[in-house]
């Protein structure tokens, strides 16, 4: 008897977890069916070009603290005096 009144609950439950990823809003991965969603946001131009600066942003800092490392090694190994 418990067992009839679990799996129509446990048949219910799976029926509206898939009713509500239907109408529930994606996150930032891709797009949703047609008549539900939007433009995932890091598609957008402007997302793209802040992902950009961002990125060439790193990369700048990564090379700065690389040569700033090399300083400090040539210094190490031949000082200037």
């Amino acid at each position: 008897m418990f067992d009839r009144f679990y799996l129509a609950l446990l048949g219910f439950g799976a029926l509206a977890a898939v009713g509500l990823s239907l109408v529930w809003p994606q996150g930032l991965g891709d797009r949703s069916p047609a008549p539900f969603g939007h433009e995932p946001v890091q598609r957008t131009p402007a997302m793209q070009a802040a992902m950009r600066r961002e990125t060439e942003a790193a990369q700048r800092r990564v090379d700065q603290a690389r040569e700033a490392v090399r300083n400090i090694q040539n210094q190490a190994i031949a000082p200037s005096q």
